[in-house]
């Protein structure tokens, strides 16, 4: 797999020298300085492209874009949307002038990877993410006091909830609320509770069967360009796959993924493979998933969780957690030998770290929670050498 790695940007606290020193060579990256829903000119795309390709020993390119962001109207349904669609489709055209061909988006309302705990305590002194489901549920129901929280969350935890809640100063209420709203770095929208009741009331009644209509209106807009472009979108999963604050999640399992290809066909129309953000959901066996959308996946991030009964999960380390990550990385291999057997230029897989844990020097350096370097670097480390193994063992393209 083409080994990869995520950058914010130039004010990313991890520099590009730092991802070549990890061995990775692709650049995971998006301009997160342009608004939602404006188009992204071929002239700021291509100056990213120097920043990146600027030392030619290192060998750097920009692989995939993480993410070219759909405008919160479109999820909604919201007015008249032919502007929107018409830049998304311009961006699109840019990026594929320049070269960059593969899009990882998200079907995410409102928020986007939601934790209660930014920087876990691990033993030794390094710090992890962490979703606390008792801190989300003392959230739900007694800060942004939604209706109809409590009964979703059950007797025992809404109990444990409504204590922690009690107790906890209001540094501890503000600090899980910027946790939750910490969503993907770059994002524009940080919702204090009236702003968050606000958006969650414009999606009131939006059920799950609704959203997923609205995907696929999303899909059937820009995937016959991308078939054109020889673009590839690979649409990332929930994270948790569960719904949250009421809202619907449409991309948490292998039958959403089934609805998303029997709805728009086109190979165009694929996945992104987070281990770590299907894997916590409890219903997901993930090799299995990989098994099954193998020729959908364009994109894969590679990370590991260790859920538990409530619902609670925390990061753990790449080859560590619940989910196989041997299995899952032999089947990833398999497929790229089918593809490369196939004839396509472009067999190789790019793949990321994702999440790391926060470790040895990077604390308190300022890093994005869950992207400083030196735990990405052990993961990617990690990962390579389950790579190498499995190659060597089973006779398949690295």
């Amino acid at each position: 797999m083409e080994q990869s790695w995520r950058w914010f940007g130039p004010d990313d606290v991890v520099p590009l020298r730092a991802i070549r020193q990890a061995g990775a060579r692709g650049v995971v990256t998006a301009l997160h300085q342009i608004p939602y829903g404006v188009v992204w000119s071929e002239e700021e795309i291509r100056k990213r492209q120097g920043l990146i390709e600027a030392d030619p020993e290192m060998g750097l390119h920009w692989n995939v874009v993480e993410s070219l962001p759909i405008h919160e109207r479109i999820k909604l349904d919201e007015g008249d949307q032919t502007e929107l669609y018409d830049n998304y489709r311009a961006s699109m055209r840019n990026l594929a002038a320049c070269g960059i061909k593969t899009i990882c988006y998200n079907f995410m309302p409102v928020v986007d990877w939601t934790r209660t705990t930014l920087y876990q305590p691990l033993p030794g002194g390094g710090r992890a993410l962490r979703f606390e489901a008792y801190q989300y549920a003392a959230f739900d129901c007694f800060m942004l006091r939604r209706p109809g929280a409590e009964e979703e969350h059950g007797a025992a935890l809404v109990a444990r909830a409504k204590k922690w809640f009690d107790a906890a100063p209001q540094s501890d209420k503000d600090t899980l609320l910027s946790s939750i709203m910490a969503g993907l770095p770059g994002a524009f929208d940080r919702y204090d509770i009236p702003a968050l009741r606000n958006m969650l009331e414009r999606y009131k009644g939006v059920t799950p069967a609704i959203l997923r209509e609205r995907l696929v209106k999303f899909l059937r807009e820009v995937i016959p360009l991308a078939d054109e472009l020889g673009m590839r979108f690979a649409i990332h999963p929930d994270d948790p796959p569960r719904s949250l604050m009421g809202l619907p999640r449409i991309v948490s399992s292998a039958e959403d993924f089934r609805y998303m290809a029997a709805a728009v066909p086109s190979l165009a129309n694929g996945i992104t493979l987070c281990t770590g953000s299907l894997g916590a959901g409890a219903q997901n066996d993930i090799p299995a998933i990989a098994g099954e959308f193998a020729e959908r996946i364009h994109f894969v991030h590679l990370r590991n969780v260790a859920k538990e009964a409530d619902g609670s999960f925390q990061e753990a380390e790449h080859l560590g957690g619940d989910t196989d990550m041997v299995k899952v990385v032999e089947t990833l291999l398999r497929e790229q030998k089918r593809r490369q057997e196939a004839g396509r230029a472009d067999w190789r897989m790019p793949m990321r770290p994702d999440h790391g844990h926060e470790l040895l020097d990077d604390i308190n350096k300022g890093s994005f929670p869950g992207y400083s370097a030196i735990g990405r670097l052990k993961g990617l480390a990690e990962i390579r050498g389950l790579m190498v193994a499995i190659s060597q063992l089973e006779k398949l393209p690295l």
